[in-house]
């Protein structure tokens, strides 16, 4: 064998082996992610082979599988009451990574998890029968909620504070998650509603911040009577009216020049919403008193699961005195979510303690047996002691008997709330955000619910703007329905 002949069979060789190399590689290493890419359509045709597991809402599912045509895909998912349940389910789309309860259960649904697998199953190498999710929310508090908001923009969260369970998630305006379900459609339903600038697809109710107004500032008064700098939400404090804010020229007065804000207590500084008390109140406590009482809350949590991922809602640091003033009124950088607000509420309403929140009651297999119980679950944790929850909670009765919330006075119940109405855009220049939260117990039955609403936009004419006259009625709706005997 001449020489040139030698090396092209060698040359020949050393390609085969990288060829053989690249192909163990590919297979043994490579070959897992490749099967779980999201363009590998044999993902689809076999998650949609069959059908899929359901949410199941007060006792009955609100979604179901459809038998497609003329396709390779031979199922697609269908819901009832599409966009009333949108902020809860999600949806599973054929073109689309699947969201919400649809995502974070989508092993479930499918029969893809292992905990579904039985010994038939791995015998026969076959998909497991799909489990379903059966979730918190009461289908009479879910629409009450819906419906009251209506053609606002905006968001409310209902939670049993005794328990944790979400009973409503409601984000307006919403989309109905069947128009993405069918590949040969999604499309188009995918760029009207992200090309929409109301972004229906945004979830207002846990995952979107914005300033939280007065609500927050329940979270300084706690912080307040915690640090013992009050004895009780009756004693008299040291609130010029205005406030001078520290270092600037500029004063802290109140919407209502003509409300008695000067020296008032925190009962009156929170029936009538006055921003000079809590504004050098916290000044007086210092922005870290202020923070840990947000953080025990809950502010500050980037990992707040319940179990969708809601967005952290923020109280900022190294703030200056006057930065530190405007947060005592839920101004500044402070940052919340409906969510975040109805659990301060649900926390004073169970007497201090609070119970993580939770949208998803338990999950099972095909059989109705348990995979999951988040009932069973849930940890309680306290945030205030008993008094300061009992004193807070009777200084928001006074803000609806006789305050600025009297717009959620309910029959048959005792109620107490807490308005708020946050700046918005520069020099507040935009229509500013109108907040209510509140807590509610059954005289009749004893059932308690702590809601949050928020309403982002409205058909109000700015000057009608107000916690009390957008929120709170839908606050009130959303509590009637949820202490229903």
């Amino acid at each position: 064998m001449n020489r040139t002949i030698r090396r092209a069979s060698v040359f020949t060789l050393l390609l085969v082996f990288a060829l053989l190399v690249r192909a163990t590689w590919v297979q043994f290493y490579e070959g897992r992610a490749l099967a779980d890419d999201n363009d590998n359509r044999r993902n689809a045709i076999e998650t949609y082979a069959e059908p899929l597991g359901n949410i199941v809402v007060g006792g009955e599912q609100i979604t179901g599988s459809a038998r497609t045509k003329g396709s390779d895909l031979a199922y697609k998912r269908t819901y009832t009451d599409g966009p009333l349940y949108a902020a809860v389910t999600g949806y599973a789309s054929q073109a689309y990574a699947p969201t919400q309860l649809e995502g974070i259960y989508a092993d479930v649904l499918n029969g893809t998890d292992p905990r579904l697998r039985t010994v038939t199953d791995t015998v026969t190498n076959g998909r497991a029968a799909p489990g379903d999710v059966v979730t918190t929310v009461d289908p009479a508090v879910q629409k009450a909620a819906y419906q009251a908001l209506g053609d606002k923009k905006g968001a409310a969260v209902a939670i049993d504070p005794e328990t944790g369970r979400i009973l409503a998630a409601v984000s307006t305006p919403s989309y109905d998650p069947a128009a993405l379900t069918d590949a040969n459609t999604a499309g188009e339903a995918w760029t009207r509603l992200n090309d929409d600038p109301d972004k229906p697809l945004t979830n207002r109710a846990l995952r979107q911040p914005l300033p939280p107004g007065s609500t927050f500032k329940l979270v300084v008064a706690a912080a307040a009577l915690e640090d013992g700098r009050y004895s009780s939400v009756d004693e008299r404090t040291d609130s010029p009216d205005p406030y001078p804010l520290p270092g600037t020229e500029r004063n802290l007065g109140n919407e209502n020049p003509d409300a008695p804000c000067e020296n008032a207590s925190i009962r009156v500084a929170l029936q009538y919403s006055c921003n000079n008390v809590f504004g050098k109140m916290a000044v007086d406590l210092g922005q870290d008193k202020v923070r840990d009482m947000a953080e025990k809350f809950g502010f500050n949590d980037d990992e707040q699961d319940v179990p969708v991922r809601a967005y952290a809602s923020v109280y900022p640091s190294d703030m200056d005195e006057a930065q530190t003033a405007l947060s005592g009124i839920g101004q500044f950088d402070v940052t919340a979510t409906p969510l975040q607000i109805a659990m301060v509420s649900a926390a004073l309403a169970n007497d201090g303690e609070l119970v993580s929140p939770h949208m998803v009651s338990r999950v099972t297999d095909s059989g109705g047996d348990v995979l999951e119980d988040h009932d069973e679950d849930a940890s309680t944790r306290r945030i205030v002691s008993s008094s300061t929850a009992e004193q807070l909670r009777s200084a928001m009765q006074t803000v609806v008997d006789a305050g600025t919330g009297t717009n959620a006075q309910l029959s048959g119940a005792t109620v107490g709330g807490k308005t708020g109405t946050a700046q918005h855009g520069e020099n507040n220049s935009k229509t500013p955000y109108a907040w209510f939260t509140s807590y509610a117990e059954s005289e009749s039955n004893g059932k308690k619910v702590a809601v949050a609403v928020l309403v982002e936009q409205s058909d109000a004419e700015r000057s009608e703007v107000s916690g009390n006259g957008l929120a709170a009625p839908i606050a009130r709706e959303t509590m009637k329905a949820a202490l229903r005997d």
